[in-house]
């Protein structure tokens, strides 16, 4: 079965061939009508299912509209809806929905539920995003910055903040693409070794330089998400906030970097906080790009799941 579920379980030829079919769709729309059906319809006659146990507007607005362009349909499910693993199992809800639709997509908290859906599941899944990591979004950027700047392989990519699961997929993809990362950020918000260890192995350089400063020097690419998620009490959300405010991406900070550094946030953002207005409404910022290519790039890894 042709699961989506993280950047470094996927080969690198399936990965850059996704980049370049998400290319061409977007290509191929830029003469149709807003809301107007793709040209192709490889979706026609399928149905998605789409499941939220956490809340999204990105994920659930981009796969929603991906889906319907290419003539299929989507079943959004909430988790109050399914209560996914406190009713039925978890594997008795992945062969239930095997038989009613042709591929899931997933948005969930525990990496172990995906997997588990993964594996009794008979139609492909897609990680819409873990707690421990964040595939989709990490492919809409690879194409964001090819855009903008040509090939990522062999540039560097800042991350400040926290090693989250987005700073993990971005990891994951240094392997996979042939980038270099520099993580900057408390000792205590550090990424997982696992992911370190992967993309070192795969031959790009992984540095941790607590100066955010210094790691900024000749960026190419300079990256940041939220200090806090929306289930985080109030008093962890002012322990991260005391952590993380010297790696809030600014001015100075973005002048290290390469004259011509881009600047990237996933969304949604707490201004002020993890980058300044200044910086995420700047010339070197791309994040509305970003946004956008959520839709193409998941639309081909629709079509890369369902083989069409």
């Amino acid at each position: 079965m042709t699961h989506f579920l993280d950047i470094h379980t996927t080969d690198p030829a399936d990965l850059r061939a996704m980049i370049d079919a998400a290319r061409r769709m977007k290509a191929a729309r830029r003469d149709l009508p807003r809301g107007a059906p793709d040209d192709e319809q490889p979706l026609a006659g399928r149905m998605v299912a789409l499941i939220f146990e956490k809340p999204s507007t990105r994920t659930r607005v981009s796969f929603d509209v991906g889906v319907r362009q290419m003539g299929g349909q989507t079943m959004v499910l909430s988790g109050a809806d399914m209560q996914l693993g406190h009713g039925e199992t978890i594997a008795d809800t992945a062969r239930v929905l095997s038989r009613y639709v042709d591929l899931v997509m997933i948005r969930t908290f525990d990496e172990a539920v995906l997997h588990e859906m993964a594996e009794h599941a008979d139609i492909p899944v897609i990680n819409g995003l873990t707690d421990r990591t964040h595939p989709c979004q990490i492919m809409a950027d690879v194409m964001t910055y090819e855009e903008h700047r040509g090939p990522i392989a062999g540039r560097k990519v800042l991350w400040s903040g926290d090693g989250n699961n987005v700073c993990a997929s971005w990891l994951q993809a240094a392997g996979q693409f042939g980038f270099d990362l520099t993580f900057t950020g408390p000792a205590q918000l550090d990424p997982e070794e696992d992911w370190i260890r992967f993309a070192r192995d795969r031959g790009a350089t992984v540095r941790i330089e607590r100066d955010p400063l210094v790691a900024a020097k000749d960026a190419d690419l300079v990256v940041t998400d939220t200090w806090v998620s929306m289930h985080d009490a109030q008093s962890a959300r002012e322990r991260r906030h005391n952590l993380l405010r010297p790696y809030q991406v600014n001015a100075r900070l973005m002048a290290e970097a390469k004259p011509d550094a881009l600047f990237m946030h996933c969304l949604p953002a707490h201004r002020e906080e993890e980058a300044t207005s200044d910086v995420m409404d700047g010339p070197q910022s791309v994040i509305f790009d970003e946004a956008e290519n959520r839709l193409h790039a998941q639309k081909a890894i629709l079509r890369w799941c369902l083989g069409v």
